[in-house]
């Protein structure tokens, strides 16, 4: 993976472990100029999936046997799942736990949204965030912390919004409930169309998942994206709409109303009848869809494009070593 010309070079280049725990995160982190080292098991235990082909990844993300991480060197470590830093007591030395290393937490707190204490410390360590929202719901402690806005590859679909209808994706709905809307999902589908991907989006009579790579160009066809979300952290798929030029709908919450400006780049609410209304002038007026998503596409070129996500993720790794 050729760097960037604009894009500043690592102090030094690392070996990093981190875990397969989000694919798509992991697609774009290992644009950043380091070597990324992760653990797999034959019986695909979270974290622990094969990478596949259905991503693209470069040659400097490898794959090796758990069994084998006590015996590599790595210059630091990315931990990503609480159950990573549990693991890491069973497959790292002591010495290799004592690297350098970062926390990246992926989601809001729970159980409590405010009163929740984040469970990494270490003497060598820093933790980073997703969102400026994430960061400031979590008690971190005396950690070092971060904020990396995500950071997401420009997709080659472009918008055509023919469908007059809108998306919803999200894995296992059904199974998480309010928290990530389904009774939001469920009645704004009484009222409007509405459509559903994601792993076992059939058990709520939506179509099914839909591989990583395609999923930009089967939602490019709808007008608008629809965010029934509670508390969770800003989707990775909300951004990726986006990019294509969608516009979006969603409940007003978490890190969403700062990215969406009502009457820009979509329209965001904590009424759900107010987003039905929205979400029916979408499918009525395709100009104003695809003004709104434009300004969307623009938006999210400016605040999450691949170049700052590297950028920031560079001044991390670079920051970790130099206090290590």
């Amino acid at each position: 993976m050729n760097a960037q010309p604009d894009v500043p070079q690592p102090a030094r280049r690392l070996r990093v472990l981190t875990w397969h725990v989000h694919g798509n995160y992991l697609y774009a982190l290992h644009h950043v100029p380091h070597d990324f080292i992760v653990p797999g098991l034959s019986h695909s235990a979270p974290g622990y999936g094969a990478l596949g082909r259905r991503i693209p990844w470069a040659p400097n993300l490898t794959q090796v046997p758990a069994s084998s991480l006590a015996e590599m060197e790595f210059d630091c470590v990315l931990y990503q799942h609480k159950q990573n830093l549990a693991d890491a007591q069973l497959l790292l030395t002591d010495r290799q736990r004592a690297l350098p290393s970062i926390y990246l937490e992926h989601n809001p707190p729970e159980p409590h949204p405010t009163d929740t204490r984040h469970p990494f410390t270490h003497a060598r360590g820093m933790l980073v965030h997703v969102t400026p929202f994430n960061a400031v719901m979590w008690d971190s402690g005396d950690m070092p912390l971060r904020v990396v806005e995500h950071g997401v590859p420009v997709p080659q679909a472009r918008y055509d919004g023919s469908l007059q209808r809108g998306i919803v994706v999200a894995n296992h709905l059904a199974r998480r409930g309010r928290r990530i809307g389904r009774d939001i999902f469920e009645q704004v589908r009484l009222k409007t169309p509405l459509d559903l991907i994601g792993m076992d989006a059939e058990s709520l009579g939506g179509i099914g998942e839909i591989s990583n790579m395609e999923v930009a160009a089967f939602i490019s066809r709808y007008r608008y994206f629809f965010s029934p979300i509670r508390y969770a952290s800003l989707s990775l798929s909300l951004i990726e709409a986006m990019l294509c030029g969608l516009p979006i709908v969603g409940f007003a919450t978490t890190e969403l109303p700062t990215v969406i400006t009502n009457g820009k780049e979509g329209y965001v609410d904590t009424r759900v009848e107010r987003l039905i209304e929205v979400a029916r002038q979408l499918n009525e007026d395709p100009a104003l869809a695809r003004t709104w998503g434009e300004a969307a596409r623009e938006t999210a070129l400016r605040r999450f494009g691949m170049d700052r996500f590297v950028r920031d993720w560079i001044n991390v790794f670079d920051t970790l070593m130099e206090q290590a």
